[in-house]
């Protein structure tokens, strides 16, 4: 499990990752990257932690997952969400403090295994975090 802190809960925060940040396809799942948050101002306000403290958004890297219908009835969502939570657990110390991280599945990620899941997590995020080569045959 993800501590509280860990994760991404509202509908502004994942909209802002998926807008901004960076994309990385794999065929089991599709990951969202932002290096860095926005401020609480143009994420809705709700930077701030409930509890009121300051500091809370710069608190550490978070991740927050999509599981639609597409990938099936709400037994597999589930199975897929755990897996994928468990899976972004060990990876998520790799990612900066100040990044957030959305995780969506694809219907393919239904029949995978835990092992799947892992090598494109982790084949995904070495392209988000990676630097990417200038493309070929353009001039700089």
């Amino acid at each position: 499990m993800l501590p509280a802190q860990a994760r991404l809960r509202r509908r502004p925060e994942f909209t802002a990752v998926v807008r901004s940040g960076r994309r990385a396809g794999r065929p089991t799942m599709v990951l969202h990257f932002l290096p860095v948050r926005p401020p609480a101002s143009t994420a809705g306000g709700l930077g701030v932690p409930a509890d009121g403290r300051s500091g809370g958004p710069a608190a550490g890297s978070r991740a927050g997952f999509v599981v639609g219908k597409a990938v099936g009835n709400s037994v597999v969502r589930h199975r897929v969400t755990r897996q994928l939570r468990a899976v972004v657990r060990e990876e998520l110390g790799r990612l900066p403090d100040t990044a957030d991280l959305v995780v969506r599945a694809r219907p393919e990620a239904a029949s995978a295994t835990t092992a799947q899941l892992r090598r494109d997590l982790t084949a995904g995020l070495d392209r988000v975090l990676g630097d990417r080569p200038p493309a070929q045959g353009t001039r700089s």
